[in-house]
């Protein structure tokens, strides 16, 4: 049986935080209900009438659904769950009805984009992990066995840059040139502009060797580091089943890649050739390689990438030392960064950054190269926080740490300002949420809260906006920038974790919860909960039973997957009723609050609320401990476990 603790300390005056908490929980159930009637089919499918005339366009159709069961798994509503599996099934068959999928995998694509595909599946696969493990295996094998077609075992490589359940799916494109359109030739440049010898006149872009022949021979063909996204999907087959083949294929392929960038001084090359050689279809340069560090996003796909590699790795296998497959790169951009204000940077993504920086557009703050080429490192940008934070959240590690702190001392601006943004990656708020954790802005819980209630109320009326619009191919993205469910805020406050990196990572969390009487993960209605550090010595939670009637009892999970251990809790108590006062007094007393001990050495402790209490809980854990897992609390326990 687990740890029982029972809360005793009363809630008196609820903290602004809890109350806006589960204000945003019902919000974001009603937001979910809305888009679902107005944007999808009954069996689930987007409406869209039209064809997908390139092989871009299948992550657009699931990307519009990724955070649904993770709400769930936060502690949305019961029928979420469904509602997001409908949808997954629904959308399958209308890209396979598109000649996109086959077997219900994408046939062919780049890394980058299947990353943000499948971060719904694995959400549903954290879920409902005995109704998606199937698939799961099915989708891990396209990789991890090598007669799938996808992988090379005697060069450790993924033997091209778009890859996927079709073999035949070859090259970058299927017509003469790469389908590069005007405005993006201006925002990213050209693959492989060394090819085209100087003073030549620049031919039209159905006919310029750098989108055509070229790109085919020299792109179209070997590894590139955005495959290393792969490692994630083999990670989730691995966490649902304990295969230690999967364990071996992600050390194999991801220890690959380390030694590649061990070789050339720690900064990850982004292509190998068929004949396992970095540089071996570019004339020995470690740059050039399909979304490598050249084109078209650099850093911000490569990163990623690695990030979600490096994570899979050390989680696979518990040598945190695959966390150094990002940390030269990290810190080589970071030392080529320039103070100067983003109005005079040549970023490629300047609609990335104008929302979030808004005000401090015109401030100096430190601005990292994203990519390189010939030239050398261009292309400036404030850092992408999503990498150095997960590297942090993981490792707890002095050095990972003192980065993040040397970066927030180059910042022109103040961390803990909140801004009222919505990124692709619904992410973006890691700066004020590191100032949290550091102790420096108590007030930064509501402040985030209400931004979330923000994003939702301006996705319902973008919602009313374009209900019933007959979507045209070119517009699909509609769908995302009308998608109303919000989750940062949540993750970040009630599991302790940076949102998903969103280009094909797995969750990261101090805490998960489970709602003991529904036996179902998420927290209980009524209840809220804030994690406001995380350090090693300690992860603090605070929980609320906000009803004035009912009890709640809620299970917390020590990491996302039970990989952590909770070694001992400290949590508060209050034995002394006499704050209630007598008959007579026309007042109450201040609660008496003390707190006791208690030895848990697993990855799970109950705690009972009573109505209306609350318990702070000071988790001693033991990290990385225990091999990660989707077993639940309820796995293998008799009834006596729960009420």
């Amino acid at each position: 049986m687990h740890p029982v603790i029972t809360a005793s300390v009363p809630l008196l005056e609820p903290p602004g935080w809890a109350t806006a908490q589960r204000d945003l929980f019902d919000l974001l159930d009603y937001a979910w209900r809305r888009f679902a009637d107005d944007f999808t089919e009954p069996d689930g499918r987007l409406r869209y009438g039209g064809e997908l005339s390139s092989r871009d366009g299948a992550d657009d159709f699931y990307e519009v659904f990724f955070n649904w069961p993770q709400l769930y798994l936060l502690g949305g509503h019961d029928d979420l769950l469904g509602q997001s599996e409908r949808h997954w099934e629904g959308v399958t068959r209308q890209l396979t009805e598109l000649g996109m999928l086959h077997d219900e995998y994408e046939r062919g694509y780049d890394w980058f984009h299947q990353g943000e595909s499948l971060l719904l599946f694995y959400f549903l696969c954290m879920a409902a992990p005995a109704r998606w493990s199937e698939r799961a295996r099915r989708f891990a094998d396209l990789y991890a066995d090598p007669r799938h077609g996808n992988y090379d075992p005697e060069h450790r490589i993924i033997r091209r840059p778009h890859n996927g359940s079709d073999p035949a799916r070859e090259g970058l494109f299927d017509g003469d040139a790469y389908p590069w359109l005007p405005q993006e030739a201006r925002m990213y440049g050209f693959p492989l502009e060394w090819t085209l010898p100087p003073g030549t006149a620049v031919p039209p872009l159905d006919r310029d060797p750098r989108l055509g022949d070229e790109m085919r021979r020299r792109m179209g063909s070997g590894d590139t580091a955005v495959n290393l996204a792969a490692s994630g999907l083999v990670l989730n087959a691995l966490i649902l089943t304990g295969d230690p083949r999967y364990r071996d294929w992600i050390a194999e392929y991801v220890g690959a890649w380390r030694e590649r960038a061990t070789t050339r001084g720690g900064t990850l090359p982004d292509n190998v050739a068929p004949d396992g050689t970095v540089g071996g279809l570019l004339d020995g340069r470690w740059y050039g390689g399909h979304y490598g560090w050249s084109w078209p996003h650099g850093w911000y796909s490569i990163g990623h990438a690695a990030m979600i590699a490096a994570l899979a790795g050390a989680a696979a296998t518990g040598d945190d030392s695959y966390l150094d497959l990002v940390r030269p790169a990290l810190d080589e951009i970071i030392s080529h960064g320039k103070i100067m204000t983003f109005k005079e940077a040549d970023s490629s993504i300047r609609s990335k950054w104008t929302v979030q920086l808004r005000e401090d557009m015109a401030t100096p703050t430190l601005l990292v190269p994203f990519r390189h080429a010939d030239r050398g490192w261009f292309d400036y940008n404030p850092m992408l926080m999503a990498v150095p934070i997960a590297l942090w959240h993981h490792s707890a590690s002095h050095a990972d740490r003192e980065r993040l702190e040397r970066l927030r001392s180059a910042s022109g601006y103040d961390w803990r300002t909140v801004r009222p943004f919505r990124s692709k990656e619904e992410a973006g708020h890691e700066e004020p949420w590191f100032a949290f954790l550091s102790g420096d802005d108590p007030g930064y819980p509501e402040r985030i809260l209400a931004a979330a209630q923000a994003q939702v109320r301006h996705r319902l009326a973008r919602m009313d906006r374009y209900r019933g619009t007959d979507v045209p191919e070119a517009d699909i993205h509609l769908w995302q920038q009308s998608n109303p469910v919000v989750t940062e805020a949540l993750v970040q406050l009630t599991w302790g974790g940076p949102q998903v990196i969103y280009n094909g990572g797995l969750q990261q969390a101090r805490v998960r919860y489970y709602d003991a009487g529904a036996r179902r993960p998420g927290l209980p209605s009524s209840v809220a909960a804030l994690v406001s550090r995380i350090d090693p010595e300690a992860t603090v939670v605070d929980l609320v039973n906000l009803d004035p009637d009912a009890p709640r009892s809620v299970i917390v999970q020590a990491g996302a997957f039970a990989e952590h251990a909770i070694t001992t809790v400290r949590h508060t108590v209050c034995d002394d009723p006499t704050w209630i006062g007598d008959l007579y007094d026309y007042g109450h007393g201040q609660p008496s609050v003390a707190s006791a001990t208690v030895q848990v050495d697993g990855p799970w402790l109950r705690v009972d609320l009573p109505r209306s209490t609350r318990i702070r809980l000071s988790l001693r854990l033991d990290l990385h401990s225990r091999p990660p897992s989707y077993d639940t609390p309820f796995d293998g326990h008799d009834s006596q476990e729960t009420p």
